[in-house]
């Protein structure tokens, strides 16, 4: 493993931290594309995809009392394909994601994670997570440069950077990509990011999906684990951590609704290297199923959180305007996270079983960061 040397300078030491973000996933920009290449782009507003249902936030924050929220996008759609990756938006789509930023930050005075829902993947998300030319890949023809998504993201900053409470994610869920490739980009993203002037939080992610139970670990086809380069990382600003996503069933896929991985023990690896470094962190996805065993499980990782300095925040998955009685996670039956919706029994979805039974015990209302630029702080 290289330990860099830059470690003071990439990311700043917060002693105790406490958990300053907790909160859900806003999935449903990234829908309607599934299918043959092209499908959907760039599609309905309300039919197709969409960000989030105000009152839903509304009801998160005023009555469930977090802090924070994940909001998916597509690039396809923010960067069509006629344009290709860079900073030339669609501005149609680009407003309509806005708005549901403004309304998290500014309205409502939470935090908004953006999250490029693309796998450092672009020009076609018909078969995501595996479709789609790898971001930076110079022997693939088609395939978007790492100077392209480096423009990118000093564009989308650049249109954020007054707003404190939007964090940068720099993208979802990379993987089967060698480790300098994605050192590559995740360092471009946060050149551009900086460059715009911007001073907000960024999350990092790491190869494998960025999954936490495999971040000391080979992933892919022999690829580096993430903790062999993830610490190389320069930001000036001082403000990014690592984006970590962490699922609890026997795959870490979060299709099944039984959970079988114990959090605490998947995750003491990648806290030991949070340590080591000098690195702070946030399990930006994770769920389980509508049972007790289930319930159990994310009560015990959600403990383990607050109990290591090393994390400062989380968010489930997922809520969103239109899952409808489709399940995001964990088994068929569970439902989204969505507020007054139902599973596909016409029984009450995860929000009133999975959230109620083990996320609201757990939200630490009088800890979470309620003003401020976002940060690690």
């Amino acid at each position: 493993m290289l330990i860099s040397l830059f470690i003071p300078y990439i990311f700043l030491a917060v002693g105790l931290a406490k958990i300053l973000y907790a909160g859900v996933n806003e999935s449903g920009g990234e829908f309607g594309v599934f299918g043959t290449p092209g499908q959907g782009l760039p599609g309905r507003f309300g039919v197709d995809y969409a960000f989030i249902n105000k009152s839903t936030v509304d009801i998160f924050v005023d009555q469930e009392k977090i802090n924070f929220f994940r909001v998916t996008f597509l690039m396809e759609r923010m960067c069509p394909l006629s344009f290709g990756l860079g900073s030339k938006f669609n501005e149609t789509y680009f407003s309509e994601f806005a708005d549901a930023i403004n309304h998290i930050t500014l309205t409502k005075g939470a935090y908004a994670l953006i999250d490029p829902h693309n796998y450092m993947r672009y020009n076609d998300p018909s078969s995501q997570p595996f479709s789609g030319s790898i971001i930076g890949d110079t022997t693939d023809p088609k395939a978007a440069t790492t100077a392209q998504f480096q423009a990118f993201w000093n564009q989308l900053a650049s249109r954020f950077v007054s707003n404190p409470n939007v964090i940068f994610g720099i993208n979802n869920e990379p993987h089967d990509l060698a480790a300098d490739l994605l050192l590559a980009n995740n360092q471009a993203a946060i050149n551009g990011i900086r460059a715009s002037g911007a001073k907000q939080l960024i999350l990092a992610p790491g190869n494998g999906f960025t999954g936490g139970h495999s971040w000391t670990q080979v992933t892919g086809s022999g690829d580096a684990p993430s903790s062999d380069f993830l610490n190389q990382l320069v930001d000036p600003a001082r403000n990014t951590a690592i984006d970590v996503h962490e699922y609890l069933d026997v795959d870490f896929s979060g299709s099944h609704a039984e959970c079988t991985q114990p959090g605490p023990s998947n995750l003491a690896a990648i806290t030991a290297w949070l340590q080591q470094n000098n690195l702070k962190a946030v399990l930006s996805e994770f769920g389980g199923g509508n049972n007790q065993n289930c319930f159990q499980f994310i009560d015990d990782l959600l403990a383990y959180l607050s109990a290591n300095p090393e994390w400062i925040g989380w968010s489930i998955w997922a809520a969103g305007p239109i899952w409808g009685t489709a399940s995001p996670c964990c088994g068929p039956d569970t439902g989204s996270l969505e507020p007054g919706q139902i599973n596909d029994l016409g029984q009450p979805d995860a929000f009133t079983t999975v959230w109620a039974s083990a996320v609201r015990p757990n939200i630490p209302t009088g800890d979470l960061k309620r003003s401020g630029v976002s940060g690690l702080s």
